[in-house]
């Protein structure tokens, strides 16, 4: 689904509306202009391992944005402080741990100033000492007013972030409901059953 929304797998039928706009039908050429308006945070981290936390951060507004280096820099200092990493500009990926590369990674999606923010399972690769860290940038982002599709079993965090919670199955949505009403005691069979083995 995030694929979908992101304009990186065509659909069939139906719409896509982005800021406005139905953008389901998009033009390959133009799909990239569109893809800059939304972050996308990957399970795996996706950093570059010969790049600092800070470069990592930069490269993106310096190479697509065309941003000056010493001020992209800066603005990736800024990040880096909103992700609780502020002494962490120099190191490189792997002198990091899990929870401090998937907040570097939030930073790096931020740099591009998006209107939406996908995140595709972003806790499922780290350990559970770290899952709190990231959930919590998470929220703040949210509690800042950033519009975000997360993909995730952390109904827990579903729970206190959310506005709306979809419950899908073999890629079809099965029941979507405000957060209040879908952990309510109203809900279907199916959605229940996952509830009981996702304890909130």
């Amino acid at each position: 689904m995030l694929r979908c929304l992101n304009l990186l797998e065509p659909i069939e039928s139906g719409l896509i509306l982005f800021e406005g706009q139905d953008i389901a039908q998009t033009p390959r050429k133009q799909a990239a202009k569109i893809r800059r308006r939304m972050g996308m945070v990957f399970q795996n981290f996706e950093l570059f391992a010969h790049l600092s936390a800070l470069d990592n951060i930069a490269l993106a507004p310096i190479r697509v944005r065309g941003v000056a280096p010493e001020v992209a820099r800066a603005q990736a200092r800024d990040l880096l402080t909103r992700v609780h990493l502020p002494d962490k500009a120099d190191a490189f990926p792997d002198e990091l741990s899990g929870g401090q590369q998937q907040r570097v990674a939030i930073a790096r999606a931020l740099a591009m100033e998006p209107a939406l923010m996908l995140y595709d399972e972003p806790t499922s690769a780290l350990d559970p000492e770290t899952v709190g860290e990231v959930l919590r940038v998470m929220q703040e982002l949210s509690e800042d007013g950033m519009t975000s599709i997360v993909v995730t079993h952390e109904m827990g965090f579903a729970r206190r972030a959310a506005d709306e919670v979809i419950f899908m199955n073999e890629g079809r949505i099965e029941h979507k409901a405000p957060v209040d009403e879908f952990f309510s005691n109203h809900v279907p069979e199916r959605v229940e059953r996952f509830l009981e083995q996702r304890p909130i």
